[in-house]
């Protein structure tokens, strides 16, 4: 099974709206909500009424532009910033002492999401993928069982031994605790239609996830061409609700 999830939901007007506009064209199956956003707001009113799931996209170092952001949710949220951006060993230590940052920065989006939505995400991933730092992984933020996006899925040679040993790692802790797709990849680049062509050909055999941002113009344009969509036709599509637990 294809899964086509569709980030920054509600980040601005131009992601909102291409996502939406893809959604109608069926050419997404998911979309992950970014939440304290300027459309944040709007893109939760829109998504009402209709059967598009939707997920959190947790955001640990991009600026909260909404008005309604609490002073304290960005304090906290620079003191991830800090830490998150200093180095990349910052992914994969776990720092005790921004324990209550995290806390606070992801029960505050988790809050946002219940009030904006009226209900639970349908599924977690993050903005840079830092739902996977260490300081996540490590605690019980997230439930047991829920669906989680995993790392990236790299083929030999693409990536040096140790960080696709990190990744196997890291993807054998998610496929104990969460339910999550077999494979994940970028649709990025759309220009090497080989490649997107053997990666979709995998969902006949197993769970992939496709991640894509319609609000670069290139991707949006894509999406919705005849091209992409002669890829997708063939091959079993579905959210992330389809997954069976396991």
């Amino acid at each position: 099974m294809l899964v086509i999830t569709a980030d920054d939901y509600g980040k601005n007007h131009q992601a909102t709206d291409n996502i939406l506009q893809c959604y109608r064209d069926d050419r997404i199956t998911s979309a992950s909500a970014m939440v304290f956003m300027v459309d944040s707001e709007r893109a939760a009113s829109s998504a009402s009424g209709i059967d598009l799931e939707i997920g959190l996209h947790m955001n640990y170092t991009l600026p909260f532009t909404a008005r309604n952001t609490p002073s304290k949710l960005r304090e906290q949220q620079n003191r991830l910033v800090s830490y998150l951006t200093k180095h990349r060993l910052s992914l994969v230590l776990y720092n005790p002492f921004l324990t209550d940052a995290f806390n606070f920065v992801f029960f505050s989006q988790m809050e946002e999401f219940l009030r904006l939505y009226s209900r639970f995400p349908d599924f977690y991933n993050g903005h840079n993928h830092l739902h996977l730092c260490a300081n996540m992984l490590a605690s019980d933020r997230l439930p047991k069982g829920a669906r989680l996006r995993r790392t990236y899925t790299f083929e030999r040679g693409e990536k040096g031994g140790f960080n696709r040993l990190y990744r196997r790692i890291l993807n054998f802790y998610i496929s104990r605790r969460f339910i999550s797709t077999t494979t994940f990849f970028s649709i990025d680049p759309v220009q090497n239609y080989e490649r997107l062509k053997k990666i979709i050909t995998r969902a006949d055999k197993e769970d992939v996830e496709i991640g894509v941002h319609p609000e670069n113009d290139e991707e949006k344009g894509f999406l919705l061409g005849d091209q992409f969509l002669a890829l997708i036709k063939s091959v079993p599509r579905g959210p992330f609700l389809s997954l069976p637990a396991r």
